[in-house]
């Protein structure tokens, strides 16, 4: 059987926009510190790295966050010190949501939420992304693609096992 090569859908990160309000406030601690630092002792002013460092964090983390889309499966590369790879094979995918706060809006950005039958990964947020229409179309594509390759369905059985109805003959 010939095995396909996996094609990269889509490939991106999350929008800086994401870490406005913590880096604002970072900011003005720093200011604040430095300020303080001003009017007492200058070895204060040390301090400062403190919010700097948490800025800086904030910031290389989102950056080093990608999520990739092929054609098997989804995959989230996250970690500064230590690379975490998840996988989440694509068929799995049960529902996609497109969110679009006003405050994302402003600047052309949107979230998308995917639902997973992957106990390991229930639910997938890729926050601030651009163009997240058109991401969430062709990822809801490239599941019923996979799905109806691999002659596979998504089921939903609620209920705690008692009370299940089932339609068909027994």
């Amino acid at each position: 059987m010939p095995s396909q090569e996996e094609n990269v859908v889509w490939k991106g990160r999350s929008h800086q926009i994401v870490n406005f309000w913590p880096l604002v406030l970072s900011l003005l601690v720093m200011i604040a510190i430095m300020i303080g630092a001003f009017y007492s002792t200058a070895w204060l002013a040390l301090l400062a790295l403190v919010p700097f460092v948490y800025g800086g964090w904030l910031w290389l983390g989102t950056k080093l966050m990608v999520f990739e889309f092929t054609s098997e499966r989804m995959r989230i590369y996250e970690g500064i010190l230590n690379q975490e790879i998840n996988e989440v094979e694509l068929y799995r995918v049960k529902d996609t949501r497109l969110e679009k706060p006003f405050w994302l809006r402003l600047f052309g950005l949107s979230n998308i939420v995917l639902q997973t039958s992957d106990r390991s990964l229930p639910e997938v947020h890729i926050r601030a992304v651009r163009h997240g229409a058109e991401i969430r179309e062709k990822l809801r594509k490239q599941v019923e693609i996979l799905r109806d390759k691999k002659r596979v369905r998504e089921v939903d059985f609620e209920g705690n096992g008692d009370d299940m109805e089932f339609e068909g003959e027994m």
